[in-house]
This record gives C-alpha cells, structure tokens and sequence, in this order.
C-alpha cells in the first residue's frame, strides 16, 4: 500500500467522523447534559480503564523497565552462558517456499549464536526431509558445534509433533543452562533473535519459558493483512503490560524460548500431548488446538514464571484460511478464542497467590468483556427503535472518535498503524464478542484452520443429545437475560 492510498484513507476516515458529527444534535457535545453522560456512563469507563491500565503497564515496562533488565541480563549471561541451544520446528502442510525461508533463518541462528546448537526437524513428509538437507548443505554449518536431528511422524497433529520432538531432545541429557526454542513452521527468526533471548534466563531462574515480538507477512487481501497487523500491534502492548508481572499469558507457538528441563520434564510433555479438560456439562474431551496455552498453563502450575522480550522479533506467514475475509476471521476468531476460554475455565482455580492479582482480574475479565462489549451497541440499537435515530448517530460517533483514539495510541506499540484499524477494532469487538458467546457454550469444538482436523466425540447417544440441546437452551437464556437487562436499563 503506498503512502498515497494511506493519506486518502485517513481522509476518508475523517470525512466520516466528521459527516456522523453533522447529524447530531449540537447539545451533544455539551458535557453537562444528559446524552454526554450516556455516552461516558459506567460501564464504558469501566472498559476503558482496563485498555488504560494495559496500555499504561505496556508503555511503563517497554520503556523503563525492560532496558533495566536488558542491562543486567547482558552481564549475567556473562557468568552463566548456556551450556547448549536447541531450536525444534515443527512443520505440517506448508509451501515450500515457506519452509525454505523458515530453516534457512534457523539454520542460520544456530550458526550465528556462538553456543554449541542442534536444529531438530519435527516433520511429517519426505519431500520436507529432503529441502532441510538441501539447505543444510548449502549453509555448511560447523560439524563440531552444529549438529541436525530428524524427528519423523504421522500426520496426527501439532501436539504429536512437540511431544516427540521434546521426546527426542530429552534422549540427548542436556543440563540445566540447555535452552529449547519452539519454532513454528510458519515462522521466520529475525537475525540475532537467540543473543536478545537468551540473556534473560540468566538473569531470571525463576523464568521458565519467553516469548517475542511478532510482525506478519499475510498472503491475502488488504483487509485481512490490516486485520493481523493490528492484531500484532495489541498483543505488543498486551504482553509487555502482563511481562511486567512476569505472567505473560500464553507461549505462542510461532515462536518461544523454554528452559530445556522444562520441555523435556515428563508432565510437560504430557501436558502438551494429552491436555484436556473435565466440563461439568460436555464431559472430559481433549485440547485439538491451543498447543501455547497448555505449556502457559503447564508452567504456571508447576510455578514458573513467563517473560516477554520486545526488541526480539520473528516474522509469521499468514496463510488465511479462505478468500473471504469475514469468512477467514471468523474461523481464526472461533480457533483462538476457543483457545483463550477453555484455558481460563481452568487457570483461575489456580488462585491469587500463584497468578497475582492483576493477572487474575485479566482472567476474570475475558468472560465478562464478551457481554460488556456488545453492552452500548445493544443499547444504542434500542434506544434508537424506541426513541430516536439519533442515539445510533452518537453512538456511531463516539465509536469512531475513540477508535481512531486508541488506534492512534497504537504508535507507541512500534508497529505501523492504518486507516482501516478504526474500523476493524470495532469489528474485532463485535464479530469477536458474537464468536465468544458462541464459543463458551461449546468449548468442546475445536478444528485446525490449515489442517482438515477436527475433534472426534466418543460419547454415547444420550450425552451427544444432551450435549447438543443444552448448548442450544445454554446459549438462548444468556442472550436472553442480556438483552432483558438491556431493555431494562434503556
């Protein structure tokens, strides 16, 4: 997109704001009447506090606190390097092209580290098997400091993949100063990445695992890519507000440092292979996706802490699951916020001593924001249908003006900013609130995006049937009891 495209876009942006200003009513706009007060009621402070706190902690550990411990951590890995580095991916069903990028960068890293290092290929295919050796022939890494390991399995999932790939690692003994990066086959390390991560381990030995930056390359349509790239901006600040309690709330995938007695450790393993969950109402059924969360969860429990490193940064090939944007969206939506709710029906029995408060009211708020969200839409839809139209118009306004706000804060996050993050922070917070809801009551569904997976049921007949209807009755009294309340409160 050039700089041209960029400039009309933020035009039209304001053209519109300023188009929705000229149909409200002037007093509006007058902070002592009533409708001002609507706008900024309770609920809406509420929500806004909580973006401010994170935005506030995101700011306060990106730019005080973390050069401090960059600092110390430079000279503590003096006195305790580590002692190996072993960099696992794990690659299923993506291009070559991509894969090539995505060893090439890690071939490169275990050379370019310094540290004795071993690249371990969890694959499925021949054809995979055949590239890496190709291009680890090309680099001609040092035989006697880095070595290559092939890790063949069935093509049964991603967490098969990690389990015996940890498994494999675990059969060469490392020691305790070993660290394991966790490389998705999609994921492409920026140059450098293992001297920016590493430090931290030696300064924190209570830090069992770390996660980085991530930027994005999306093979789809402006909208889509716009849409990942302001997913990124917000989970920046997000992880370095939650890095400032070292409760970083999930290890993603695509890229994240462990400590090797932790990844090799026969609970993890399990925790990553056969996580579960036991639903008062759906039974006990197996985690399908959401590999990041069950070593997050995996980790808190066994009381370590996680960390985040914002200078240190990968680069994700976003391959959308269709053409259809909305179509896409919905399905990374139902994936990852299936994810993000079955962990927290789980990780906040694990209390306020272990999690802290700050992160134990994040947990807690994931469950409410779902309805707080759709909270001043709802209303505004009634308010104009019983009384006048031009309480949709206010409420249009408001939501424009304070999206190209918070947009606008986004600067901070170091990521590029557009015109179209207005709009799709809205629709993240409507299209996401609607797939939440959906989602919590059938937390049992899961499905991969790149893989024709899906979770298979043993139950028998009468479960499945009662499964199915009381998602069904679930789902209609909440929604009811929400717009009740709506309606009560308009």
């Amino acid at each position: 997109m050039t700089w041209m495209q960029r400039f009309n876009g933020w035009m039209l942006l304001i053209g519109v704001l300023m188009g929705l200003a000229l149909l409200v009513p002037p007093q509006v706009f007058d902070a002592h009447h009533a409708q001002f007060l609507l706008l900024v009621g309770a609920v809406g402070l509420w929500r806004y506090s909580v973006g401010l706190t994170h935005y506030v902690r995101g700011l306060w550990f990106r730019y005080v606190i973390f050069p401090r411990h960059k600092r110390q951590a430079l000279v503590a890995l003096q006195e305790q390097p580590p002692s190996h580095i072993y960099l696992m991916v794990t690659s299923f069903r993506i291009d070559a092209l991509t894969t090539a990028m995505v060893y090439q960068a890690v071939i490169r890293e275990a050379i370019d580290c310094g540290y004795p290092a071993t690249v371990v290929a969890s694959i499925v295919e021949l054809s995979d098997e055949l590239l890496v050796k190709a291009l680890w022939q090309q680099a001609m890494p040092p035989e006697d400091r880095v070595q290559l390991t092939f890790v063949r399995i069935p093509g049964t999932g991603k967490r098969d993949g990690l389990a015996n790939g940890f498994r494999a690692i675990a059969r060469d003994l490392p020691d305790d100063r070993a660290l394991v990066a966790v490389v998705d086959g999609d994921t492409v390390l920026e140059p450098g990445i293992m001297g920016l991560t590493v430090p931290y381990f030696s300064l924190f030995p209570q830090v069992g695992a770390l996660t980085t930056n991530e930027y994005c390359d999306v093979l789809g349509s402006y909208w889509m890519s716009e849409w990942h790239k302001l997913r990124f901006a917000q989970r920046h600040i997000n992880m370095c507000s939650m890095a400032l309690s070292k409760r970083v709330l999930t290890l993603t995938g695509r890229m994240s440092l462990f400590r090797a007695s932790v990844v090799t450790s026969a609970a993890f393993i399990d925790d990553v292979e056969n996580d579960h969950l036991d639903h008062w109402r759906l039974g006990r059924f197996k985690f399908l996706t959401g590999d990041d969360k069950s070593s997050w969860f995996s980790l808190m429990r066994q009381g370590w802490d996680t960390y985040y490193v914002p200078d240190a940064a990968i680069t994700t090939v976003e391959h959308p699951p269709d053409r259809n944007f909305f179509r896409a969206a919905r399905q990374l939506m139902f994936r990852w916020y299936g994810n993000s709710l079955r962990q927290n029906s789980r990780a906040t029995r694990l209390g306020l001593r272990r999690l802290g408060i700050f992160t134990y009211y994040v947990l807690l708020d994931q469950r409410l924001s779902m309805w707080t969200s759709m909270l001043g839409l709802t209303a505004a839809v009634i308010a104009s249908l019983k009384y006048s139209a031009v309480y949709l118009a206010i409420y249009l306004l408001w939501i424009g003006l304070t999206r190209t706000l918070v947009t606008l804060m986004l600067l901070a996050s170091g990521h590029r900013i557009g015109p179209a993050f207005p709009l799709m922070l809205y629709f993240n917070q409507i299209v996401g609130s609607m797939v939440k809801i959906y989602v919590v009551f059938r937390l049992d569904r899961q499905s991969w995006t790149r893989q024709s997976t899906k979770l298979s049921h043993d139950h028998g007949v009468f479960q499945a049937w009662f499964n199915r209807w009381s998602t069904y009755a679930m789902t209609f009294s909440a929604v009811s009891v929400f717009v009740a309340v709506v309606l009560h409160m308009v």
